[in-house]
């Protein structure tokens, strides 16, 4: 028994993860990986230079899709149209327009799109939403998510659409909110059972860079969902130190911190699905919820729209960062950003309403 026939289009950086998966998945019998779309040369596999290509020359029952943004719709609407379930990278569209087509297309083709948001498949972050759901922090004064990492320039160089607004023409939208620590946004939409595109009744967003780049690498973002919550957003990448990335839930019974990258809550270690596995479990009996379904990632591009459509970044002033390392691995440190998070979380307040020295008008803007 070799199991369904998986392909991964999308094989370099993350994408390769997603082939060693399916070799475990194999490895069980309970996949076949029969071809991986690339443009760039792959070794150790049938390899094509193109989805379209490798669809044409084989039959496949789940595309895995870690491309860049900018494909990601067309490319899984290409797998749909040709039958397949789709497992596709985050963020899943750059664009609210975007999420819409290709919702028209899940909904039209019947095929499952599973999102790859894995911390919402961890027992810790579905045990903490049912903490919330029954009251057991009390009434939630808010929910709030912070990431301290560390990019260096390699990080921005790895591919054309790094740190980009848009590309030729097309949204990308890779910013530190939408992209490495979208995870911390999704996560906190998830613990208010928020996740839908009319879970989220506004957005506000702050977007600050120290990095040469078009894209946020410094932000705060409030979100209010639709039930009244305030989630507040405060992640950089340009931190001292890289620290492992947090939801708080705040409520009048104390406050629950999810660390969701090592599925903890506290000191308890959860564990976590596989979001493969969960999607070749739906196929084989539709009884089976998807823990990401396309559907549920409404509420997170929501925010992506409002990241999309704010004006550009605002340059961190020089005085205010601090460089280190060269070449590839020159890297800008935000003086005391992490102290600014830590207020920004607590007081569920954007920087500019904390007073960050980031967001007062510069000698250049005045």
């Amino acid at each position: 028994m070799t199991g369904p026939r998986v392909a991964v289009a999308g094989v370099h950086g993350h994408g390769a993860s997603h082939v060693r998966n399916v070799a475990r998945l194999a490895a069980a019998g309970r996949a076949e990986l029969v071809g991986v779309a690339d443009p760039r040369p792959t070794e150790g596999v049938r390899a094509f230079d193109s989805l379209e290509a490798l669809l044409a020359a084989t039959d496949v029952d789940v595309v895995i899709i870690s491309t860049p943004i900018q494909t990601h719709v067309p490319l899984a609407e290409l797998a749909m149209r040709a039958g397949a379930d789709v497992l596709l990278e985050k963020p899943p569209t750059a664009s609210l327009a975007e999420f819409e087509a290709l919702s028209a297309v899940v909904a039209e083709t019947g095929r499952a799109c599973q999102v790859g948001f894995q911390a919402q498949a961890s027992e810790a972050t579905l045990k903490l939403a049912d903490l919330v759901a029954a009251g057991q922090l009390g009434e939630i004064r808010g929910i709030s998510a912070v990431g301290k990492w560390v990019r260096t320039a390699k990080y921005f160089q790895r591919a054309r659409w790094a740190g980009k607004r848009r590309l030729d023409g097309v949204d990308v939208v890779d910013g530190a909110v939408t992209n490495p620590l979208a995870h911390a946004t999704a996560a906190a939409l998830l613990l208010d059972r928020s996740t839908g595109v009319d879970d989220v009744r506004s957005v506000e967003t702050e977007l600050y860079r120290a990095n040469p780049i078009e894209s946020d690498d410094t932000s705060t973002v409030r979100i209010v969902t639709a039930r009244g919550t305030t989630i507040l957003i405060a992640v950089t990448l340009c931190a001292e130190e890289h620290l492992e990335p947090a939801v708080i839930v705040h409520g009048t019974e104390g406050d629950a911190v999810l660390e969701y990258a090592s599925d903890r809550i506290g000191e308890t270690k959860y564990g976590r699905a596989d979001l493969l596995e969960n999607l070749l479990a739906h196929r084989a009996d539709p009884a089976v919820p998807l823990y990401v379904p396309l559907a549920a990632t409404g509420g997170f591009t929501r925010v992506v729209e409002a990241v999309r459509v704010a004006e550009p970044p605002r340059e961190i002033p020089d005085e205010l960062i601090r460089w280190e390392g060269e070449g590839p691995e020159r890297r800008p440190i935000v003086l005391d950003v992490e102290g600014w998070i830590d207020r920004a979380s607590d007081e569920l307040a954007l920087f500019s309403e904390l007073g960050a020295p980031w967001t007062k008008p510069s000698q250049r803007e005045s």
